[in-house]
């Protein structure tokens, strides 16, 4: 069995953002509600099959855990093992067993939170070059944070999504600035982490999402801050584009998947919320397009993972560079 590297994480991730953009095509009357659910239990299985094949490779190789949940590169990637079930809870369990689901919802918040604190303190305590930042970076308290949020408001419990909320738009505020610094005067992301830059379109749909969990759903003012930002990530995108044409297939294209997804559910949510003419038409491109993305990753994955070449060697740890 090859090393499993986290970042494999985001596939079941990826695959649970689809699935929130096809419970907001239902919730919205365009789509029958099981598919979601089918798109939730695959999430489900391969975030199981993940975390027991890296747990394999943990078990049998001393020191391996440790050293992914203080890597510069990799590190980030971790916070996504104990993401994906959180939602998976919220949105998959509670609604059938209600407090089953809130519990295990609330379990699966707390450690979010706790390994957000923890590997804000590692960045603090450990030694790392400015130039090993990447747009992962987001994912412990960013979008662990917005995604518990989200998944707080869902089970009932609003005041804790609203404390989450703010726990999230902070870190965003504060790690958003510092990686495009890093991102527009040092030098460029090695092409392995390329794809991470997708993630920059991330936090300002996954915040809309969750202040419209929180609230009534209406675009108020919060919406449409957030939708300025976003629109600018969105569109910033397209310049990247060369250098995305360029990469070879590699799990990091998992990266896309739910930062799109994202961006899909809450155009979703405005297009039902505004009502523009010919809603249904623009709805079912959007659900097209997202599902063609990620359905195409889904795909190239399962043909890289028979030929034997989804998984490469780890990353390293890039020296700080000479002044």
């Amino acid at each position: 069995m090859p090393r499993i590297v986290p970042n494999a994480f985001g596939m079941g991730f990826g695959l649970a953002g689809l699935a929130g953009t096809w419970r907001a095509a239902a919730d919205a009357g365009l789509a029958p509600r099981w598919i979601g659910d089918v798109l939730l239990v695959l999430t489900a299985l391969v975030w199981v099959t993940v975390l027991l094949a890296y747990g394999v490779h943990a078990l049998s190789h001393s020191g391996m855990l440790r050293s992914d949940l203080t890597h510069p590169v990799l590190a980030p990637f971790l916070s996504l093992a104990v993401i994906t079930p959180m939602v998976l809870a919220a949105r998959g369990v509670e609604p059938h067993m209600h407090t089953t689901g809130k519990v295990l919802t609330d379990v699966l918040i707390g450690l979010v939170f706790l390994h957000g604190c923890w590997f804000t303190g590692q960045l603090i305590y450990g030694e790392y070059s400015f130039d090993q930042l990447h747009p992962g970076y987001f994912l412990p308290t960013v979008a662990g944070g917005l995604v518990a949020s989200a998944s707080a408001a869902q089970v009932g419990q609003e005041g804790l999504g609203r404390v989450l909320f703010g726990y999230g738009v902070v870190c965003w505020v504060i790690l958003g600035s510092m990686i495009l610094g890093r991102l527009f005067f040092r030098p460029a992301l090695p092409a392995a982490l390329l794809p991470t830059l997708a993630i920059e379109v991330a936090p300002a749909p996954v915040a809309s999402l969750a202040w419209f969990e929180l609230g009534d759903g209406s675009i108020d003012f919060v919406a449409q801050f957030l939708a300025g930002y976003g629109a600018l990530m969105v569109l910033a995108q397209l310049r990247l584009l060369p250098a995305f044409r360029k990469l070879s297939f590699s799990i990091g294209f998992w990266s896309f998947t739910f930062a799109w997804a994202a961006v899909a559910t809450a155009m979703l949510d405005w297009i039902a919320a505004t009502r523009p003419a010919w809603q249904d038409v623009w709805s079912w491109l959007v659900l097209a397009v997202i599902t063609l993305l990620v359905g195409g990753i889904a795909v190239r994955t399962v043909v890289a993972l028979a030929r034997g070449q989804l998984f490469v060697a780890r990353p390293q740890r890039t020296p700080a560079p000479q002044t």
